[in-house]
């Protein structure tokens, strides 16, 4: 499943992920089809960014080992600092798919409603710590003026108390999502729709029971962007 109106191969009609015709998605190895599996059980849903790869599985492999090395590998970021950078390097960009999938995300490691939007609409205006605001500073600057990045803007991230190693993990994320947000934005990649609901309240539920009740409703949204594409 790639792109709009296409079918799997048993013939269910897939709802469009992307504006490329990619063909079927192709046959996944155990690795890969347990690494969905998962993504089921946990979030209730297989996030469209995976199955718009899945028409490759060696692009699909390769995207999942560098977004999970980034984002939830060793580092001296918190999982919830380097959601906050794919915010505000998507915010930059005008991602959809990346502010909708990793708002939901930044929501659900702050176990804040209102984070994600505070982080999208204007960072600097967030009431965030100074060491946060630093490193957006960083990977903004870095996005929108790359060729700007100077021993100052790494002296300003060791004042902010992170480390060499950390500068490094602040850039390869930001880079990454730059990447992800272009891709995105070639392909009118379409985040899921279950994005919007997650952890919109203070005492929102584990995210795979959430996101299994939104899914039992009717899907009236996806009928009236289908309409319109």
């Amino acid at each position: 499943m790639g792109m709009r109106g296409s079918r799997r191969a048993n013939g269910a009609k897939a709802e469009g992920v992307t504006a490329l015709d990619l063909g079927a998605r192709d046959a996944l190895d155990p690795q890969m089809q347990a690494y969905f599996a998962k993504c089921m059980e946990k979030l209730g849903f297989v996030p469209n960014v995976l199955e718009a790869h899945a028409f490759a599985q060696r692009k699909l492999k390769a995207f999942v080992a560098m977004a999970d090395e980034l984002m939830l590998g060793d580092s001296g970021l918190s999982k919830l600092e380097r959601e906050m950078i794919a915010v505000a390097v998507s915010a930059i960009n005008h991602c959809h798919y990346c502010l909708t999938a990793h708002g939901a995300a930044l929501r659900q490691r702050g176990q804040d409603p209102e984070l994600g939007e505070r982080v999208a609409h204007n960072y600097r205006s967030a009431d965030l710590p100074a060491r946060h605001e630093a490193m957006l500073d960083f990977a903004v600057k870095l996005t929108e003026a790359p060729d700007k990045i100077v021993e100052a803007d790494r002296r300003a991230l060791r004042s902010a108390g992170f480390r060499d190693r950390d500068i490094w993990d602040i850039a390869a994320v930001a880079a990454f999502y730059n990447m992800s947000n272009r891709l995105a934005a070639a392909t009118d990649m379409r985040p899921n729709h279950q994005y919007h609901y997650l952890a919109r309240t203070a005492d929102s539920a584990p995210a795979g029971p959430q996101v299994r009740a939104i899914n039992r409703r009717p899907a009236t949204l996806a009928a009236a962007r289908r309409r319109r594409v």
